[in-house]
């Protein structure tokens, strides 16, 4: 791994991160933070999803949409691999974990709609243009999958660490108005300000 995909990598984590950078995947993240080890398995099948879309549709977009110039049809493209590569997760939770098929209920096939996994492949699409010198650009399948890794990384960590806090809170003495969502707002609000921390991170 170069330093420009380890960059790459750190930075979709940390600096450009899918909840706290851009609030993108938040219907999930509010709705199924309230558990440690559901957080853990959605976290899971979001960062695998990234994981094998992105990069396909990287492959798309050079190999396809660009060389037959239909890139205004990226964007049902892109939405027809995440909703497949979804539909195989959903099929192998089922299987292979009932109960976490259970408890994750409607958000899993939902994954095909959040909006954190389309916007990581739009994002990847802006990012292929950049100069090689930009450390945001995407300029192989190795920096496709790093980007993809550390996008679903960094939505992982944010849900299972909000996920951790709530727990917490459960046996806190919060004020009554704001139980339930008032202070899980405010709690995620608090984590985005420490997040910009990373801001000018540098590798």
């Amino acid at each position: 791994m170069d330093s420009h995909t380890l960059s790459l990598f750190v930075r979709s984590i940390f600096v450009d991160n899918m909840i706290f950078a851009f609030f993108l995947g938040m219907c999930s993240y509010l709705a199924v933070s309230k558990n440690v080890k559901t957080a853990i398995g959605l976290g899971i099948a979001v960062t695998f999803v990234l994981v094998v879309t992105l990069p396909v549709n990287y492959l798309l977009q050079i190999y396809v949409l660009d060389p037959l110039g239909i890139g205004y049809l990226s964007f049902i493209l892109f939405i027809a691999v995440i909703a497949a590569i979804t539909q195989l997760v959903e099929m192998v939770v089922e299987r292979f974990s009932p109960s976490l098929y259970a408890s994750l209920g409607i958000f899993l096939p939902l994954i095909a709609v959040n909006c954190a996994i389309m916007g990581a492949s739009l994002f990847m699409q802006q990012r292929i243009g950049l100069g090689d010198s930009d450390p945001k650009a995407i300029t192989g399948i190795a920096d496709a999958i790093s980007y993809a890794l550390g996008s679903g990384i960094g939505w992982m960590l944010s849900i299972v660490g909000l996920a951790a806090i709530r727990e917490k809170m459960a046996y806190s003495n919060v004020p009554a108005p704001l139980r339930g969502l008032g202070i899980t707002f405010i709690t995620v609000g608090l984590m985005a300000m420490a997040f910009m921390c990373f801001s000018g991170l540098k590798i």
